[in-house]
């Protein structure tokens, strides 16, 4: 099949309505041409400003000289359609009548493919349509229909295309009948009843349908099916993401595989613009020559950074922080420009992302690209490790816990990472001490506010009160109500962020608490992924706790 145009300004008139014309102008504009293609005669010729009018109903401000050639029109009229609604992203359950593919038109008309693609460059319009994620090209039954009409003498088998009488349409309705009652699928039976009456799947699925739709009393397949709700679309995404295959899904939600496709990417789509993509912008993103360079390799230290050895006696984690080299200054200068460079690019192609379309290649850049930048992120973190340790250790009073302070110190590294300015040509260490003393001085103070409700005297201890200690029936009792506000305010939570919790705080059974790395292992993602659901997670338990009325840390 020949897809270069023949004449240079159809082309240009083309690419004009892709890069300006809003959406539903281009849909309209694809039904006009194909409306003017049926009407040309291929051994006349025509004025472009004639063309030009009948796709845009507006006349040309360019006066245009000569004619085009009829058979010329017809086939880059083809083009056109086809190239337009490529560009506008139409999904198949958009259309209002069926669509047929190559392969079914060339068992319908029983003709090869390569016939099918000489008849599209006679006139046959084809379009591009979104299905399942991808683009293919189809063909309106409409359009088919006219093609035949058209073309009866090219087409021996076309009669099968020509309108239905009444009493082939009756002949059709009463055969549904039949096998819906038993129990069969539209789909089941539109393939039945078409094979049975000599008729085409999408035709047979078209006229139930449109009978359905006309007849609602009397329909063949009354919908019955509820409306899903939204929680009802992010369980079925988080089922598939479990490992539920498309087939389970479809059919215990009453839907096709083609529409539990569509609210799979509507949903991966919600969770893309949940990302965190904020960046700290330079005026190098905009330069596409130094993107190779913003990307590439970490640059090698000027001077070999010395190599430190753990001391004795230290606990696990603290000695593996002397396995990470500190950063030199052009080292964090590359990793903090490359991680909001990459953020830049997610940034941009989410823009682009359409919520209700959104195309799969497109939303697979974009976690690629805010992967990267959490692994870059991972790396800046992990190489100012001892920083928050020796900050600890200044902070660190008598019978504090030393590693509670640290993971605060840590959490406030993570967020100094994501908030610095690296283009003012400062150290990172200076603005995170800051950042982490910041936190400090706000969370320790408050800390010993707390503890000093607590503190009492030798004698205030002897002074001899009465015991008002509840007996060992009374705090079981207690226990099980605080287990099962727990369960309550757990299930606030969608069963990804439940899974998370548990694992991180132990608080299944024989379930011991578990490093963000150990859980993103056994989910499949990153810890740094881990961390952000965690917090998210966290600040819904803590309203779900006030709206239960448990008491917690302020």
């Amino acid at each position: 099949m020949n897809s270069d145009y023949r004449i240079a300004l159809i082309r240009e008139l083309r690419d004009q309505q892709v890069r300006f014309a809003p959406r539903p102008k281009r849909i309209e504009q694809a039904n006009r041409a194909e409306r003017l293609l049926c009407e040309i005669d291929e051994g006349r010729e025509y004025p472009f400003d004639f063309l030009f009018y009948r796709i845009t109903d507006v006349r040309s401000e360019v006066r245009h000289h000569g004619l085009i050639k009829g058979a010329d029109a017809v086939h880059d009229l083809r083009l056109f359609v086809e190239d337009i609604s490529d560009s506008t992203n139409i999904r198949v359950d958009e259309v209002g009548e069926p669509i047929h593919t190559v392969e079914e038109l060339s068992k319908l008309f029983n003709v090869s493919t390569k016939t099918i693609s000489r008849w599209r460059d006679r006139g046959l319009v084809s379009r591009r349509f979104l299905s399942e994620g991808r683009k293919r090209v189809g063909f309106l039954h409409s359009s088919v229909e006219r093609f035949v009409a058209k073309n009866r003498k090219r087409i021996s088998r076309g009669e099968k295309f020509s309108q239905m009488t009444d009493d082939e349409r009756a002949d059709i309705i009463e055969a549904a009948r039949k096998w819906a009652a038993q129990g069969m699928s539209l789909s089941a039976v539109a393939r039945r009843v078409g094979r049975d009456m000599g008729r085409s799947t999408e035709a047979v699925r078209y006229t139930l349908k449109n009978f359905d739709k006309q007849n609602q009393a009397m329909a063949v397949f009354p919908d019955q099916r509820p409306t899903l709700s939204n929680d009802d679309q992010r369980a079925i995404y988080q089922q598939h993401r479990r490992g539920v295959n498309l087939v389970t899904l479809a059919k215990r939600y009453g839907r096709t595989r083609g529409s539990i496709v569509r609210i799979l990417n509507e949903q991966r789509a919600a969770k893309i613009f949940e990302l965190p993509l904020d960046f700290m912008h330079n005026d190098d993103f905009n330069k596409a020559s130094l993107a190779d360079e913003i990307l590439g390799p970490m640059p090698a230290p000027v001077t070999p950074p010395r190599k430190l050895r753990a001391p004795s006696g230290l606990p696990a984690y603290l000695a593996s922080l002397y396995d990470v080299g500190l950063l030199s200054r052009e080292q964090e200068y590359h990793l903090f420009r490359k991680m909001n460079y990459l953020k830049f690019l997610a940034h941009k192609k989410r823009d682009a992302l359409d919520a209700k379309a959104p195309l799969v290649s497109l939303m697979d850049e974009i976690e690629l690209l805010a992967e990267k930048a959490g692994e870059v992120k991972n790396q800046i973190v992990q190489a100012n490790l001892r920083l928050v340790v020796s900050i600890a250790k200044r902070h660190v009073a008598a019978n504090e816990d030393f590693f509670a302070l640290i993971s605060d110190g840590n959490i406030s590294l993570i967020k100094a990472a994501e908030k610095f300015d690296y283009s003012r040509g400062n150290k990172f260490s200076t603005y995170a001490t800051w950042a982490i003393m910041k936190n400090f001085a706000r969370s320790i103070p408050e800390e010993y506010r707390h503890r000093d409700r607590f503190r009492t005297t030798g004698e205030e201890v002897f002074a001899g009160h009465q015991d008002n200690r509840a007996n060992n029936f009374a705090e079981e009792l207690d226990q099980q109500t605080r287990q099962t506000q727990i369960n309550r305010i757990l299930h606030k939570l969608d069963q990804r962020e439940q899974e998370i919790i548990i694992r991180r705080f132990g608080l299944g059974q024989s379930v011991e608490p578990s490093t963000l790395k150990e859980v993103g292992e056994v989910m499949g993602v990153t810890k740094e992924r881990i961390r952000q659901i965690e917090a998210r997670a966290l600040d819904k338990l803590r309203l779900a706790a006030v709206a239960e009325h448990i008491d917690a840390p302020e």
